[in-house]
């Protein structure tokens, strides 16, 4: 067999991405701008004052994206005077009017014409995605979609639409003036300082943002949003949601001033901008964005009353409190470079957790930083690449598992070493230390050693400059003659060990007893002595090691381990290993006692893992899991019992499911329409018809899925319609029941929408997805060829091309 040669480094990788050079620092920025709807233009006049950084300078560059440059001309007295200049569709090149030194400030006008939607990527600007600009629906031809205008800034997609240097480096204060049809509402960073009503129908709003602020995180949005006035202390936080959510403003976002207090009583300094506003948009291009006082967030977070039954901490929430932490770790103190993006998204990352715990208790934020050490580990490319990342492809690649799960983990990690009153004092030394400037990891580093008088070059240099994370093989032997506990625990990673200060619990006589140790070597034998042979040796007790680890405990060790060890991932560990041996009665006792956990994440999955064919197993654990589907305070733990019971397909568990289903809960109505479809499909489609008109989440999947079992060409254009409203994700997990459907209706133009509908799914995301969708639209052409319908098994056959072709 010939050898197969490696695929060659991408020279990319090979380029140092240094923080840029500064020549010229923004001071100032002035804009005055107006849009044309028809057109996507934004018509914008531009006064931005500079000064050079320290060398005397004669010429200044701008990035501005795909704009029509009209005119540039130096500000003196009043006057205009034009100024030489070089456009390339992507910088300004300007030859200014003298010489000047960094003691002479100077101010540029410029008037122009941004088009965002005529913009293209070239060269090596990735850009074709950040258009700066969007206008969503601007003639109002789409039913049912506001017209909206928004922006969006992160990674340097500003320039887009005002021209800067986009540099996370800059930091510019801010006054803008925009002009719309005076229907429509305005939000733009800092205070509304001026509304001004014009002759021809529209009006000027002007916002001030008279902080120091990087060009990526200038915002305006404009519609008609319905504003909702909270406050904290004597500061503005304000809600701006479509007309139809407003009511539920408070619901959605009524925590923020909480969290605003929560977040700067940790950090030892007050939340530090004039005001804080969050406004929801259509079509946004990423989850959420931390603009300055002003967050932006996709319409994902827009919920009813109903739909916040089923979410407790959710993704919503958790971004929410996510971008508001970002006022200070992003906007207050920003990354120098994009290679320092870790002081950023991390600390927002971490903040999730910091919530978790404060709201929701110990175990919510245990189970937070768990799913994220989870998301890093998942990914295999991750454990090669840096937390401060020198060396990369593209900018975007920094955003990922790394900077933002693995980087929370890490500073969970650090927290603990530290302890929580030090490791707070060091961030508010680096944020008092860098105010309105930028940092990066050395600042971070040398903050936290004031604070904790502690050397951490040894932490930083494995963490945050190098890449990877511990593989640990944890294995125990007893010895009675000595009364010794002897603990091996081997690093089988690549490379150096790691340096790894940890608690071990030793759990003996009744009694816990807690050692510090180090782990510092490929191999460490930690050796206790013990008065008898212990129930438990709990290693990394406080559950904070980023690390990947197989941990050689017995059934019986874990069972006491979930009874007796508190935190969230002590009991999980437990659930984890019971759950595929639960022939075993340690493991049975463990799912069994797990059910009834006090946090309902627990629950839940020991709800998921129970073997309900092992009769034992069934016997005991299906009247508590008719406990909880009846009465558990917690709606997804009612519809994760629901489901299971359901499939049991047990007659006698008819009335409890359709006394599930008068539940306000989506979830739970959900689960139980499905289960009683498992013991009685005619008379679950009969019900369904009761929820067509008041449906969301997991009663919109549950449908679906009754209806293209059980439904036929009448119950198509509901089917069709909701499918085509859900997320990717939710398309996925619908997609072999619409499939089936698709299959059989009798109309070909009904099969047609259809195939389109899932040929969308494969084309847009076929590096994931795409050979699965291929054999779905295969099943699909057979069974249209069963049908006679040719017409129909020819789009199908189309469809596979397209994906192919993709």
């Amino acid at each position: 067999m010939a050898q197969q040669q490696p695929k060659p480094a991408d020279p990319r990788l090979k380029i140092y991405r240094e923080t840029p050079a500064k020549i010229n620092d923004l001071i100032h920025t002035k804009l005055d701008v107006r849009f044309d709807y028809k057109k996507a233009y934004m018509y914008g006049k531009e006064w931005v004052t500079l000064k050079p950084h320290f060398y005397p300078t004669d010429t200044l560059r701008l990035d501005a994206k795909g704009m029509d440059i009209k005119t540039i001309a130096v500000v003196k007295n009043g006057k205009n005077t034009p100024l030489k200049f070089t456009y390339d569709s992507l910088s300004i090149a300007i030859k200014l009017d003298k010489v000047y030194r960094n003691n002479e400030n100077y101010t540029i006008y410029i008037d122009y014409t941004a088009k965002p939607n005529e913009l293209k990527a070239k060269g090596s600007a990735a850009i074709t995605d950040a258009k700066g600009l969007y206008f969503i629906n601007p003639e109002g031809k789409e039913k049912d979609k506001p017209t909206q205008i928004w922006t969006q800034g992160e990674t340097e997609a500003s320039s887009a639409w005002f021209p800067t240097i986009d540099k996370p480096s800059q930091k510019t204060t801010e006054e803008i003036s925009i002009t719309v049809p005076a229907k429509y509402v305005t939000l733009s960073n800092g205070r509304l300082s001026a509304q001004k009503a014009n002759a021809d129908g529209t009006r000027t709003d002007t916002w001030k943002q008279e902080l120091p602020h990087s060009p990526y995180l200038f915002m305006m949005a404009v519609g008609d949003f319905k504003i909702y006035k909270d406050k904290w202390k004597n500061k503005e936080v304000n809600y701006y949601l479509e007309p139809k959510y407003a009511p539920y403003a408070k619901e959605i976002f009524g925590f923020t001033p909480e969290a605003i207090q929560f977040y700067s009583t940790k950090l030892g300094v007050d939340y530090p901008w004039v005001k804080y506003s969050q406004i929801v948009v259509r079509d946004y291009v990423s989850g959420a964005m931390e603009n300055t006082s002003a967050t932006l967030h996709g319409e994902y977070v827009q919920s009813t009353p109903r739909e916040l039954i089923d979410a407790y901490y959710s993704q919503g929430r958790s971004t929410i409190v996510h971008e508001l932490f970002h006022q200070w770790f992003g906007d207050y103190v920003t990354a120098e470079s994009w290679s320092n993006l870790t002081v950023n998204e991390s600390f927002a990352d971490f903040s999730e957790t910091m919530w978790a715990e404060y709201k929701y208790g110990k175990d919510e934020g245990g189970a937070h930083i768990y799913d994220d050490l989870q998301n890093y580990l998942s990914n295999p490319d991750a454990k090669t690449k840096d937390l401060v990342r020198f060396h990369y492809k593209d900018k975007e690649e920094v955003f990922d598992v790394v900077t933002y799960q693995k980087g929370g983990c890490i500073l969970y990690m650090l927290r603990n070493y530290l302890g929580e009153d030090a490791f707070y004092k060091g961030l508010g030394i680096y944020l008092k230390t860098n105010a309105f400037k930028n940092g990066e990891a050395h600042q971070l580093r040398l903050a936290l050693e004031e604070a904790s008088g502690r050397d951490l070059n040894w932490f930083f240099n494995q963490w945050y400059f190098g890449a990877g994370h511990p593989v640990l093989d944890i294995s125990y032997k007893w010895d009675e003659a000595t009364k010794t506990q002897t603990v091996y625990v081997n690093q089988t990673q690549d490379g150096d060990p790691f340096i790894l200060p940890i608690a071990v619990d030793v759990y003996a006589g009744g009694k816990k007893e807690r050692h510090k140790v180090w782990l510092r070597n490929k191999a460490d034998t930690l050796t206790f002595a013990v008065a008898s042979k212990p129930n438990l040796v709990n290693v990394d007790g406080d559950k904070i090691l980023a690390a990947k680890k197989t941990d050689k405990k017995t059934l019986e060790e874990f069972a006491f381990q979930y009874a007796n060890a508190p935190l969230y991932r002590d009991r999980l560990e437990a659930i984890e290993a019971a759950a595929p041996a639960q022939g075993d009665k340690n493991a049975q006792k463990i799912i069994l006692a797990a059910l009834k956990d006090k946090y309902y994440g627990l629950r839940i999955e020991a709800i998921q893992a129970v073997n309900m064919t092992n009769d034992e197993v069934r016997n005991a654990a299906q009247p508590v899991l008719q406990s909880i589907a009846r009465s558990d305070e917690n709606t997804l733990a009612r519809a994760a019992a629901i489901s299971v019971l359901g499939k049991l397909k047990a007659s006698g568990q008819l009335n409890l499911f359709k006394e599930a289903l008068k539940n306000q809960s989506y979830a739970v109505q959900g689960a139980a329409l499905n289960a009683i479809g498992q013991i009685d499909p005619a008379e679950a489609l009969k019900l369904a018809k009761g929820f067509e008109a008041d449906n969301k989440g997991a009663l919109t999947q549950a449908l679906i899925g009754i209806y293209s079992t059980s439904g036929s060409d009448a119950e198509w254009p509901f089917v069709y319609g909701k499918y085509s409203e859900l997320g990717p994700q939710a398309q996925f997990n619908a997609l072999q029941k619409f499939a089936d459907l698709v299959g059989r209706v009798q109309k070909p133009e009904y099969a047609q929408q259809g195939i389109n509908e899932i040929k969308e799914l494969g084309v847009r995301f076929k590096q994931y997805v795409g050979d699965y969708v291929k054999g779905m639209l295969n099943s699909i052409k057979t069974k249209r060829e069963a049908l006679k319908d040719d017409a129909s098994a020819k789009v199908a056959d189309d469809a596979i091309k397209a994906i192919d072709a993709k």
